[in-house]
Parts: structure tokens; C-alpha cells; sequence
């Protein structure tokens, strides 16, 4: 079996990929640098022409001559090289007749896990939304918990507002509830770390990204001094950034994003060093119903799995492939079909176009640009 053609699709706010054989099998994958997926469309139709021709079940060998080639490395490049690896996968599990999660070594679980995020514009409204979550069977929640335009206050009142909705939501929901927070690299340090002292009460599950990955040694610095567990890595992009992450014991959970962090051959290998640490994954789940396919078939074959986004989507949404996955009372339910269990409908995505992403900006009360 030869590999005869690789194609990509800009619809909606997606990046998708079909990889295509000489025997018919086609491999659908998605690329998850979601800001820049022009940028990836075109670096994925530049290491396509490694990949035509070449026999597309050696996945491994495959992944090092493209992250070794030339030593360039990059969230554009990984993003690029993870569909193509997501989608390699999928011909591998179609060839054989069996689901992805039992190449990767068999069910460690029968359901995956999800989270709901907690929405509104007002402390009601996320207490509402919240009890609604739980209602409907999500036993993890997550809140981001600032107020509209809150780059604009000083950092004493952001905390104190923070504060305030999260003790709100809390409250809402009872204390049997694993309630997280994402800080959305939003805070400086000082600002982390006396917003995690204030909030040491309402025991939270995590603390997501209080700051951009660009410093590990600000990452440890915060959790040095903070008492509740980090979750970190959705923006990193290889294996040896995590190792970093890791060998610091900065972090109880990290977030691998598996169409940005290498696709199943690298995140795989991500998931075993941070078990040999104790240490949780918590992907970072974005993207449209592909992504949500091949995300719950690496939860389902890992050990150290803890929770993912829920990532719901529009009818429209849904229809790019025939047959997404469901939630059921805060789990994913997993499908038997062979690959990743989905097929892109090609016909579907006329449908949707491409929205791609605007540069804005966020700024503080005096014009200096925030987070």
C-alpha cells in the first residue's frame, strides 16, 4: 500500500486532512494550531511530498525523518506533521479492521470522561449554568474567572472578583464536584500566586495555564508557591518540551494537544514518561468532530487519563463526519468502528466556510498590550 495523495480543507474553523492510498483506504486527520491554519495548510502541503509514495503504515519511521530532517521544529510544523500522523493511524486501523485504541494497546476504560465549562456574564448566570452542568451528569467543571474587560482593572480588583466567582460557583455545586479553573495565561506571577493563596478554601481540582509556556522557570516559580495542582502543556508542541515540564515537577496534570503535540505516535510516548511521574493528561481538546474521535481513542488506551473538553458542536458542525461521537451524562461514549472511527463527507464541507481567525489584541487601561 502506497500513499497517493494528501488533501486539506479550510472549513468553519477547521483544518482537516485525508491521506490517500493506492487500495482506497483514505485516513482523515486534523491539524490543531487553530490562530494560523493558512499557515499549516501550507506546511502540510510541503512535507506532503515526502510522504507520496511511501508506504503509510510505517508511522514511526515516518515521524522521525520529518521532526529530524532538518532540525527546524515549530507549532506550525508539529501541527502540520500531527494530521498527517492522526490520519496515518486511521489507514492503519481501517487496513486491519480494528478501532485506533486497540493499536495503541487496548481499552484502559469503557468511557471517557468530559468536562463542561461554566458560562455567563454574571455570578448568577455562571451559578445557573453550572448546576445545569451537574444536573446533566458532568461531574468536572471548569471556569475562567474574570469579568468582561477585566484587563482593564487593576490586579487587586480582578483577584477580588475572581474570588468572588469562584466562591459563588462553588457554592452552587457543592464540594463533591471537581471544579477547575482556567486562568487562560491571563496573570503575571504575583498575580497567580496570590490569587491561588485566596482561593485555597474552595479546593480546586486545577489551575490552568496562569501563564504563557514562552518561561518554564516562571511555570515553576508559581508552583513553588502555590497549593494548588497545575495544568500546563496546551501550547506546547513536542515531546521534549513535556519532558521539561516533567523533570521540573511543576505540573500534576499536562495538557497535550493531539493535533499539535505530535498525533498518537508522540503523545503516546508523552502520556508513558508523565505516567512514570504520576502525573495526569489532560488534553487539550479543539477542533471539530475529527479531533473529538481520534482525542477519545488516546483517552481510552491510556492509564493516566483524567478529563477533556467536551467541544461541543452545531448541527452543521457535526455533519463533516457521518457518525460523531456522543456524551452521555459527562462521558464520551466510545465507538468500535475501525481507525478513528469517523469519515470525513467531503460533500458536508461545502458547506462551511472557512472563518479564519482575526488579530485583535487585549489591552490594559493605560494602551499597553495584556497576556
Amino acid at each position: 500500500m502506497k500513499i497517493t495523495n494528501i488533501k486539506t480543507f479550510l472549513v468553519d474553523g477547521y483544518l482537516l486532512v485525508r491521506v490517500y492510498t493506492d487500495s482506497g483506504i483514505v485516513g482523515n486527520g486534523e491539524a490543531g494550531l487553530w490562530a494560523y491554519h493558512r499557515t499549516v495548510k501550507t506546511a502540510i502541503e510541503e512535507i506532503a511530498e515526502y510522504y507520496i509514495g511511501k508506504d503509510p503504515l510505517q508511522i514511526e519511521f515516518h515521524a522521525q525523518v520529518v521532526t529530524r530532517n532538518t532540525h527546524f521544529r515549530g507549532s506550525a510544523l508539529n501541527a502540520a506533521y500531527s494530521a498527517i500522523d492522526i490520519a496515518l493511524w486511521d489507514i492503519l486501523g481501517k487496513s486491519v479492521n480494528l478501532p485506533v485504541y486497540q493499536l495503541l494497546g487496548g481499552k484502559c476504560r469503557e468511557r471517557v470522561r468530559v468536562f463542561a465549562n461554566v458560562i455567563g456574564d454574571s455570578i448568577e448566570e455562571l451559578c445557573e449554568s453550572a448546576r445545569t452542568s451537574v444536573e446533566q451528569g458532568y461531574m468536572v467543571l471548569r471556569l475562567t474567572p474574570f469579568s468582561t474587560n477585566f484587563e482593564q482593572q487593576e490586579s487587586t480588583k480582578v483577584i477580588a472578583s475572581a474570588v468572588e466567582l469562584v466562591a459563588g460557583v462553588r457554592d452552587a455545586i457543592g464540594m463533591e464536584i471537581d471544579l477547575g479553573l482556567e486562568i487562560h495565561r491571563n496573570l503575571q506571577p504575583d498575580q497567580a500566586i496570590t490569587l491561588a493563596s485566596e482561593l485555597k478554601p474552595f479546593r480546586l481540582k486545577f489551575y490552568e495555564d496562569p501563564l504563557p509556556p514562552e518561561s518554564t522557570g516562571a511555570l515553576e516559580y508559581i508552583s513553588r508557591h502555590i497549593d494548588i495542582p497545575m495544568a500546563v502543556g496546551e501550547r506546547s508542541y513536542d515531546l521534549f518540551q513535556f519532558r521539561e515540564l516533567l523533570e521540573r515537577k511543576i505540573v500534576a496534570f499536562i495538557r497535550p494537544d493531539l493535533s499539535l503535540a505530535g498525533g498518537f505516535t508522540q503523545v503516546k510516548k508523552i502520556a508513558a514518561i508523565a505516567e512514570a511521574d504520576f502525573v495526569q493528561i489532560f488534553p487539550h481538546l479543539m477542533g471539530s468532530p475529527v479531533n473529538t474521535a481520534a482525542f477519545t481513542h488516546l483517552a481510552v488506551a491510556i492509564p493516566n487519563y483524567y478529563v477533556m473538553e467536551s467541544n461541543r458542536h452545531s448541527v452543521k458542525q457535526s455533519a463533516v463526519v457521518d457518525q460523531p461521537f456522543v456524551i452521555e451524562e459527562g462521558y464520551r461514549r466510545v465507538e468500535d468502528r475501525p481507525g478513528i472511527g469517523v469519515e470525513i463527507d467531503e460533500k458536508a464541507l461545502e458547506s462551511l466556510a472557512f472563518q479564519p481567525r482575526q488579530i485583535s489584541g487585549n489591552f490594559h487601561s493605560d494602551g499597553s498590550v495584556a497576556h
